[in-house]
């Protein structure tokens, strides 16, 4: 992993695109270990001008939170903030570990909360945070990417990623605490009939994407990626044409009330 430290002018970005909805977005790494194959970001000018491919580099923005405790003060006289982190990072990627730069910034929105902040995160490391996001109430809600509910199927599109079990463990212990969750099913990927019922156990809210509605550009980042050749290996097609995410919804139907199920951007909003 080719590791740098960096100082950042800017913390708080506009929120813009499939995050209007939020007045920023929020990320306290650039770059992401966990290199899903199907990650939009790789099509992105941060990933096409570097020289190390997407997952093998990563800048710590170790003066984060002294930048976010000047901007939060700032917006929020302006007028209501709302705060999407991450958008092209995971906030809990292992490094995350050592440099605690996520809870840093935590406990600055504990400290002066946003009015809303939505944790996009597909690793159990959340819990380690538990204290500080417990703190934010009715304020936060933390999203866990679970694509699929099977092993072998993670493995393949993405290997470097937390397993799935510590995903599930992590939802119902934030459930047990009061948390608000959901479930995103992003992008979805080949899943089994008993997915809804394991979902309904340890979350009330469930968003399914998929890469025609998810990655920004209809499809066509995903595309030049190449990722419908991994379903091709599998001999799973199917789970890549665009009405698949409707028969996944009709599936969730039978566990989840159309209040619990969100489609693509709808279930990302504050």
């Amino acid at each position: 992993m080719n590791k740098k430290y960096t100082t950042s002018k800017k913390l708080l970005n506009k929120g813009t695109g499939f995050l209007k909805g939020y007045s920023h977005t929020l990320n306290p790494y650039v770059g992401c270990a966990f290199a899903c194959s199907y990650c939009y970001v790789r099509q992105l000018p941060v990933q096409t001008f570097r020289e190390d491919s997407w997952g093998n580099w990563l800048d710590v923005k170790e003066n984060a939170a002294n930048i976010l405790e000047k901007e939060l003060k700032r917006e929020k006289a302006k007028g209501s903030v709302t705060i999407f982190m991450s958008s092209s990072t995971d906030p809990y990627q292992p490094i995350e570990y050592k440099e605690e730069i996520t809870r840093s910034l935590l406990k600055i929105m504990v400290n002066n909360p946003p009015d809303f902040l939505f944790i996009q995160t597909r690793s159990s490391l959340v819990l380690r945070d538990i204290d500080l996001i417990k703190k934010l109430g009715n304020r936060v809600r933390v999203s866990m990417t679970i694509e699929t509910d099977s092993e072998d199927i993670r493995k393949h599109f993405s290997p470097y990623a937390p397993p799935i079990q510590g995903r599930l463990k992590a939802l119902r212990v934030l459930k047990e605490n009061n948390i608000a969750t959901q479930a995103t099913i992003a992008p979805l990927l080949p899943s089994s009939k008993d997915f809804p019922s394991i979902l309904s156990k340890i979350t009330d809210r469930v968003c399914i994407d998929d890469y025609f509605m998810g990655d920004g550009s209809g499809g066509k980042r995903t595309a030049r990626l190449g990722i419908y050749r991994k379903y091709e290996e599998l001999g799973m097609e199917k789970w890549y044409e665009k009405d698949t995410y409707l028969k996944l919804y009709r599936r969730f139907e039978k566990q989840f009330n159309s209040n619990q199920l969100y489609i693509s951007q709808s279930g990302f909003m504050p």
